[in-house]
């Protein structure tokens, strides 16, 4: 099936925002089941705010969001059902173990217990955690905080995961374990969306991204696409920093 027949993991029509300026601006943006979507662009230029009311955290000005075909502003709770959402800065109950965190979020979204103690195995281990599992979570690294939140998002399976800047604070080998996860999430039919700095995570993850600044998308589409919209060869840094100082 091609995806344009699919279900669409996400729409998004003219999404706007201001505070005080415009923030985002006419953002159309439509992602499959199946992709890994890497949003990217400039400080200030609104991926974080995207994210936020993509997820429901905050309320557009104008525009319409779906995912999996429920509106995010009429249908709140079926929505997020379906989705997760990681922040940039993890956040912990601090004096819960990894065990204890995992099953805290599972028991919120309605996880089966001996499913959940199941997939908590699963993703402790996959992440490095396990040695760690009964430990309280404050005395944690960064790095090791994110990889716990990575695994609470991922308990319930979402079909729709939505990560800002999910690699900060991870060494080389968590990265790498945190990377693979991702992919094969994406690889069983979920859909991702991610904002990150570092454009070389974008060129090897991504099977989409798009280039937003000054609120507005400025390019949409693979890496030979975006070479063409640009007009320039060469890695996605010299495509990103030629279309964002064009754009400037």
């Amino acid at each position: 099936m091609d995806a344009t027949e699919m279900q669409a993991a996400l729409t998004v029509r003219g999404l706007a925002k201001s505070f005080g300026r415009k923030v985002v601006e006419g953002l159309d943006l439509t992602i499959y089941p199946g992709e890994f979507y890497a949003l990217l662009g400039p400080n200030g230029a609104g991926k974080t705010t995207t994210l936020r009311m993509i997820a429901g955290l905050m309320r557009p000005d104008d525009g319409c969001i779906s995912v999996y075909g429920r509106d995010v502003l009429a249908d709140p709770l079926g929505a997020k059902a379906i989705m997760a959402w990681i922040p940039d800065e993890p956040l912990l109950y601090g004096r819960l173990s990894p065990l204890e965190y995992l099953a805290f979020v599972a028991g919120l979204w309605g996880v089966e217990a001996e499913r959940a103690q199941t997939r908590a195995e699963e993703l402790l281990d996959t992440l490095g955690l396990w040695p760690h599992r009964n430990e309280r979570c404050e005395g944690f690294s960064r790095g090791m905080k994110q990889k716990t939140v990575l695994a609470g998002a991922l308990i319930h399976d979402p079909k729709f995961l939505l990560l800002d800047e999910p690699l900060t604070g991870l060494d080389a080998a968590s990265a790498r374990l945190v990377k693979d996860l991702l992919r094969q999430h994406v690889e069983g039919g979920a859909a991702i969306i991610l904002t990150t700095h570092i454009l070389e995570v974008a060129e090897r993850l991504a099977t989409r991204i798009g280039i937003l600044s000054g609120g507005r998308l400025l390019a949409d589409g693979d890496l030979p696409a975006l070479r063409d919209r640009a007009g320039v060869s060469g890695s996605l840094e010299d495509v990103f920093l030629h279309l964002t100082a064009t754009a400037a």
